[in-house]
């Protein structure tokens, strides 16, 4: 049986006793993990699919490691433009091995029941006024340029009407 899951932003794909690296968990080591995002479990052509998860059921795993994958380098480079920027990465991951895959354990629902109290939305909070803060901030940049373009006109006039007095 396998199933695939949900977990870091990416989909997983895994059968029982198999070992597999995934985002980094904010799990010890030799913990035991339960993956309730599961889209899809199967066997052969007995295949739940869920829209889009399947309720009830989970994956289980065991935390083997934390560790960090090879360094990758990261290059910038605009060409013509004397622009080189160049650096590494490493991404943090933490190594699963799954233990169970099916219906949820007893552990699993508390883990399902935190998620969604911690997805409830927050009491919406009045919108404060940024709008009319703003406004008159563009009003006075506005009133400077037309200041500084009459003052520069009257600047280059009065050079030229002393030019012509001179004469």
């Amino acid at each position: 049986m396998y199933a695939v899951f949900r977990s870091g932003g990416k989909q997983y794909r895994a059968k029982a006793g198999e070992r597999l690296q995934v985002e980094k968990l904010d799990v010890e080591e030799g913990a035991s993990v339960s993956f309730d995002e599961v889209l899809l479990v199967g066997e052969g052509s007995d295949v739940k699919v869920g829209s889009p998860l399947l309720s009830g059921t989970s994956v289980t795993a065991t935390v083997l490691r934390q560790g960090k994958s090879r360094k990758v380098p990261v290059v910038k480079f605009r060409r013509r433009k004397n622009y080189l920027r160049q650096g590494t990465h490493r991404q943090f991951f933490t190594e699963v091995e799954i233990t169970a895959i099916g219906a949820g354990s007893k552990a699993a629902p508390r883990k399902a029941a935190e998620k969604t109290e911690a997805r409830q939305p927050a009491v919406e909070k009045p919108a404060a006024k940024k709008a009319a803060t703003k406004k008159p901030a563009a009003k006075k940049a506005a009133a400077k340029k037309t200041a500084e373009k009459t003052t520069a006109t009257k600047k280059v006039a009065k050079k030229k009407a002393s030019k012509k007095t001179s004469e």
